[in-house]
C-alpha cells in the first residue's frame, strides 16, 4: 500500500510539473504594439459575429491592437504563400499562429502541414518577430493537435496554446458547428491565448 501511495504521489507530482512547466519568454509587447493573429477559419471566427471573434475579444483583454488576418478554407500552403505580404502589411510585434485545420479535412497529410508552419515560423523570425502557437485538433471522436505541434513549439522555443481548441471541441456547448466554435467558444480561446502571453511575459 505505501509502495501504491508513493508511485501516486511520484506520478502527481510529475504531472503538476509538466503543467507548471516553465514557458517560452517572449520580449514584453509595447502599449503600442500590433500584434496579427493569422489563420484560417478559426482566426477569422466563423460561427460567430466579427465582434466575438478570438482576435476581436483578445484585443480587449491585453490592451493591444490584434489584427485578424484569417481566411476561411485555407490550406497551410496557402498560408505559408500569403504571410510574407501580411508581415509586411501589419507590421506586427508578435504572431500568433493558429492554422492546419484543413489540411486535416482535406487530409493532405500532417508531414506537409508541419513543414509549412516551421516554414511560417522562420519568416516571423527572421523578421524578429515573435511567435505563439495554437495547436488544432485533428477532427475525430475526441479532437486533439497531431504531436507536430508540441515538436516545432519545442524546436523553436515557442509558447504553445495546446488544450483550449480541443476543450472547446468537445463541448456543444461551446461550438457552432463540428469544427467551429460559438461566441462563448471563441472568447474561451481568447482568454486561453490572454493567459499563455501573461505567463510568457508578452504582456
Amino acid at each position: 500500500m505505501k509502495k501504491l501511495l508513493r508511485a501516486c504521489s511520484l506520478l502527481l507530482a510529475v504531472t503538476l510539473a509538466a503543467c507548471g512547466g516553465s514557458v517560452p519568454k517572449l520580449s514584453k509587447l509595447p502599449a503600442d504594439a500590433i500584434v496579427l493573429a493569422f489563420g484560417d477559419s478559426l482566426t477569422f471566427g466563423t460561427g460567430a459575429q466579427p465582434e466575438t471573434s478570438y482576435p476581436a475579444v483578445l484585443e480587449k483583454l491585453i490592451g493591444r491592437k490584434v489584427w485578424s488576418a484569417g481566411v476561411p478554407g485555407e490550406v497551410s500552403a496557402a498560408g505559408l504563400a500569403r504571410l510574407p505580404s501580411a508581415l509586411d502589411y501589419y507590421q506586427p510585434r508578435l504572431l500568433i499562429l493558429c492554422h492546419g485545420g484543413n489540411d486535416f479535412l482535406r487530409k493532405l497529410g500532417d508531414a506537409q502541414a508541419a513543414e509549412n508552419l516551421r516554414a511560417m515560423i522562420r519568416l516571423a523570425k527572421q523578421k524578429g518577430i515573435d511567435v505563439i502557437l495554437v495547436g488544432v485538433p485533428k477532427p475525430g471522436l475526441l479532437p486533439s493537435p497531431p504531436d507536430f505541434y508540441a515538436e516545432i513549439a519545442k524546436e523553436f522555443r515557442l509558447p504553445y496554446e495546446d488544450t483550449a481548441l480541443k476543450t472547446i471541441l468537445r463541448d456543444s456547448e461551446l461550438k457552432s458547428d463540428i469544427a467551429h466554435p460559438n461566441a462563448k467558444g471563441y472568447a474561451k480561446l481568447a482568454e486561453s491565448i490572454a493567459a499563455l502571453l501573461k505567463k510568457s511575459g508578452a504582456v
